[in-house]
């Protein structure tokens, strides 16, 4: 199991922090003496999640913020409050998501769900926050992208899925811009000289509720959940280790990308290469140019691009 090393004097962000591996990362981070701001949709869940985490590491250093990345005026409340109250971030993990709602939903701004909560909603934090990341001594952000970004395909001509919406390609499509928002930071960052180190993961096959709470999105009735499949899983300890590393592991590299070992699916973490879908030269730096102007968020200025 990866040893978290230690975190004392240092803040991380943690998306979604109430379930999931965003819940098993914040419990470890704390463990290891960092102070976690828990950013969660429904602050009622945050504080039941913070008190299960205090209950086992007593001296936990939480506290719970409110961020709906499905909602761009939410991630600017979130991110101004955080630059207001001169917070030092260290560490920004974007875990939060959204997967496969079976029909087309959108945000408060009118895109997709998948599109604009998994990638437009973290795609605008990030950028809000990099002022307050740069004056970390050691900043990283950590990204969850998934597995399914191997068969994504970034759709210019319909990013908002209005014609002939498919869940798992949405999704796809929606892991795939994570990963390429990731990428074109790491790029961004190795031009400006900035320390900022920005990294990748996926959790494999990983047991949450991840998979049957997107399921049962706009649904009058809960589909009862499935608990066979014939593909390995693991449980979220294991699941959560690659975002862990990307996020805290001095081994990590610049625009790395980690996973689990065994198929992909379960295991230790390792490095993996990244997929055929991102390797597009001007892929990362055109969904870039295109977030931003859907967003009205780009990167601080001063700041070169090439």
């Amino acid at each position: 199991m990866y040893v978290v090393p230690d975190q004392a004097g240092r803040t991380f962000i943690v998306t979604g922090a109430n379930s999931g591996t965003g819940k098993e990362a914040t419990k470890r981070l704390a463990a290891a003496g960092a102070h976690v701001i828990m950013a969660v949709r429904t602050p009622s869940k945050g504080e039941a999640a913070r008190d299960e985490i205090t209950a086992v590491v007593p001296d936990a250093r939480l506290t719970v913020k409110r961020l709906d990345l499905a909602e761009l005026a939410s991630v600017r409340a979130f991110a101004a409050e955080i630059i207001a109250s001169r917070q030092l971030v260290d560490v920004l993990v974007n875990n939060a998501g959204v997967m496969a709602p079976p029909k087309r939903l959108t945000t408060a701004d009118g895109f997709e769900l998948q599109f604009g909560s998994n990638f437009l909603g973290p795609f605008a934090l990030t950028n809000l926050l990099l002022p307050r990341l740069l004056e970390s001594d050691a900043p990283r952000v950590a990204t969850m992208t998934s597995g399914t970004a191997n068969f994504g395909k970034i759709h210019f001509d319909d990013l908002q899925w209005a014609r002939g919406y498919r869940p798992s390609f949405s999704y796809a499509q929606s892991k795939l811009a994570d990963m390429l928002m990731g990428l074109r930071l790491a790029a961004v960052s190795e031009t400006n000289g900035w320390r900022l180190l920005s990294t990748l993961a996926h959790p494999g096959y990983t047991r949450t509720n991840l998979q049957t709470a997107g399921a049962n999105l706009g649904r009058n009735a809960p589909r009862r959940p499935r608990n066979r499949t014939l593909l390995p899983s693991q449980a979220v300890e294991q699941g959560a280790e690659p975002l862990l590393f990307a996020a805290t592991s001095a081994d990590a590299v610049q625009g790395a990308y980690y996973g689990p070992d065994h198929y992909g699916l379960v295991g230790p973490t390792k490095r993996v290469a990244l997929p055929r879908s991102s390797r597009g030269v001007d892929l990362p730096a055109s969904l870039w140019a295109v977030a931003a102007h859907l967003t009205d968020v780009d990167l601080p200025v001063p700041a070169l691009v090439e």
